[in-house]
């Protein structure tokens, strides 16, 4: 059966039909919708785990206990899964085990533009790299008879463009392998150092047997044309290659990008006057044609940032490129703001008057750091928030403590936060932590967490209350306010500050977008008593806008929330009467 499939639906029917049992993932943009659509399988068991680590960890036991597992991640959350991803690279598998990694160049929803084929490298594990969505469902089916024929976890790469673009693919029936017997092996799965240095021997054999497949496999292909030009490239970029060149170059489609093919390449490079690499990000194709002794054209005019695109590639090798349509006027400028009714504006308002040096985290909340509450100082990583403000407060003595505060999302907590603030009860440093807790994971669109008390099926699940965890690891003073509410939140930022010893400050209420949040009536403004002050401006709420020198509030975004009311003095906001 045909049927047009997103990229990551697509990667989800692959674990499907190969018989896949044990799914665990952490949500993190462009991989989500792999695990959300492997949740609809009931063949299938699925979960949200607290950070990548664990997913990675549980999916590495499913594997052990017999079971075809897998688990997803975005590139940065491979780092945090690095720990166990280059040890399970030396104990191998039991039952095949894939890792999908989505990689975010352009950074749509990203920290930052790593490139993961570094990962697989270093850990010294085989990774594929499926084009479209008929390939990453085929892929994902072959990748568990290489992890199971080679005793080794399979990373399939994936991109944005490739996870979130749709193609053609042909679906099969599910085959379900038998189960593995798990046999006890210290040798090969207690990686004390003894044992890790028998395994090491192994895992370059793994390797040097891998780069002979890649020879010769089914990943790999050549497309002949044109001898004059011969490209080698992988990924998103063979898409953007073959609209370019059509059928005028030879092309040399990777699949496997870790281990690379030698004999493959050098067959080729031989059949073409000249040899160009098209791959986005890191030179890794490049370098490796390289040290097999090619001339290639590549990072000398391709650049090592940001998405490729048909015409990026056709102007920078010198091609006609395809001419387009330009808007007339320049668009106004549109920055990222928080939603309407979002919970976190009312806190970072009360953050931005008391002029405190915030330390911020990952998550939707990271909007706070942008005009007019401005109220962020800095973003690193999931958790880093907690950390730094210990190392921050610890390097000035103490005195920055009245006035700095770490702000954290309650997905994020759970994901990396625990630690972090494990460490300030623990070697105490006079910080205040504020919990943003909107009872979802929202950047990534509304996935549960360990705080919410239901799964990834909406079932009712283990739930992990907050105060009670921030209490047993040592904290005294913790506290729980609205943020709608900005008397009560600046009440509890001045105190919280002032007090010689650490604080928690769970800031609660659910994101305005949850389906079961009623919005109350919209605010209408009382023109009369509106003296154009723009004193509601300041919340950087989408609703309001200023128009004839008065406010004006959208019906169609206004929530009700009343934040704004409690900034005008002129009683110019009015909520409609009931």
């Amino acid at each position: 059966m045909k049927e047009l499939m997103l990229g990551n639906k697509a990667f989800a029917r692959g674990l499907y039909e190969a018989g896949c049992s044990v799914v665990s993932s952490y949500p993190g943009t462009p991989s989500t919708e792999v695990t959300e659509e492997a949740a609809k399988y009931d063949e299938i068991y699925c979960e949200w785990a607290p950070n990548e680590k664990v997913a990675m960890e549980v999916a590495f036991g499913a594997s052990l206990a017999g079971r075809r597992s897998f688990c997803g991640m975005k590139h940065v959350g491979l780092n945090v899964a690095a720990d166990p991803l280059y040890t399970c690279s030396y104990t191998g598998v039991n039952a095949g085990m894939i890792i999908c990694v989505a990689d975010d160049a352009g950074m749509h929803s990203s920290q930052n533009e790593q490139d993961s084929r570094h990962h697989a490298i270093a850990a010294k594990v085989p990774m594929l790299e499926p084009s479209d969505s008929a390939e990453a469902l085929e892929f994902v089916k072959r990748a568990y008879d290489l992890s199971e024929e080679y005793d080794t976890p399979v990373i399939i790469k994936m991109c944005t463009r490739v996870a979130h673009s749709q193609s053609i693919v042909e679906t099969s029936e599910r085959v379900l392998p038998p189960q593995k017997p798990y046999e006890k092996n210290i040798a090969k799965y207690v990686m004390m150092p003894g044992n890790a240095k028998r395994r090491h021997p192994i895992v370059e054999q793994r390797t040097k047997d891998l780069t002979a497949l890649a020879d010769n496999c089914y990943f790999n292909r050549v497309e002949m044309g044109d001898t004059a030009v011969g490209i080698i490239t992988s990924s998103t970029s063979y898409q953007y290659a073959k609209e370019v060149f059509g059928d005028k170059a030879c092309i040399l489609k990777l699949g496997m990008i870790n281990p690379l093919p030698e004999k493959l390449i050098l067959d080729f490079a031989a059949k073409v006057d000249k040899l160009v690499i098209i791959e986005e990000l890191d030179p890794i194709i490049e370098d490796h044609c390289k040290k097999l002794g090619l001339t290639v054209t590549g990072k000398d005019v391709l650049p090592m940032i940001d998405e490729f695109s048909q015409n990026l590639i056709a102007e920078k090798l010198g091609l006609e490129v395809p001419a387009g349509k330009k808007l007339e006027e320049q668009l106004p400028a549109r920055p990222p703001v928080m939603c309407a009714g979002c919970p976190h504006r009312g806190m970072f308002y009360t953050l931005s008057r008391n002029k405190c040096t915030v330390l911020g985290d990952i998550g939707c909340y990271t909007l706070g750091a942008v005009a007019p509450l401005s109220a962020m100082d800095m973003t690193l990583c999931m958790g880093g928030s907690i950390s730094a403000i210990h190392g921050f407060n610890k390097a000035n003595n103490g005195e920055s403590a009245g006035k700095t505060v770490a702000v954290i999302g309650d997905s994020t907590f759970m994901h990396s936060g625990m630690t972090g603030l494990a460490n300030i009860a623990y070697n105490q440093s006079n910080s205040t932590v504020i919990i943003l807790d909107n009872s979802i994971t929202g950047m990534t669109g509304h996935q549960q967490n360990p705080t919410t008390g239901y799964n990834i099926k909406g079932d009712p699940a283990g739930k992990i209350n907050l105060e009670a965890l921030c209490k047993a690891m040592g904290f005294n003073r913790v506290r729980v306010v609205d943020p709608y509410n900005l008397a009560e939140c600046d009440a509890a930022v001045k105190e919280e500050l002032a007090a010689d010893e650490p604080s928690v400050i769970i800031s609660r209420r659910p994101c305005a977008l949850l389906k079961y949040v009623k919005a109350k009536p919209a605010l209408t403004v009382e023109e009369k008593n509106c003296t154009g002050c723009k004193s509601c401006m300041r919340l950087a709420c989408p609703a309001i806008s200023i128009k004839d020198k008065k406010a004006h509030v959208d019906s169609t975004l206004c929530v009700g929330c009343g934040v704004c009311q409690q900034l005008c003095k002129f009683d110019a906001l009015k909520a409609p009467e009931v």
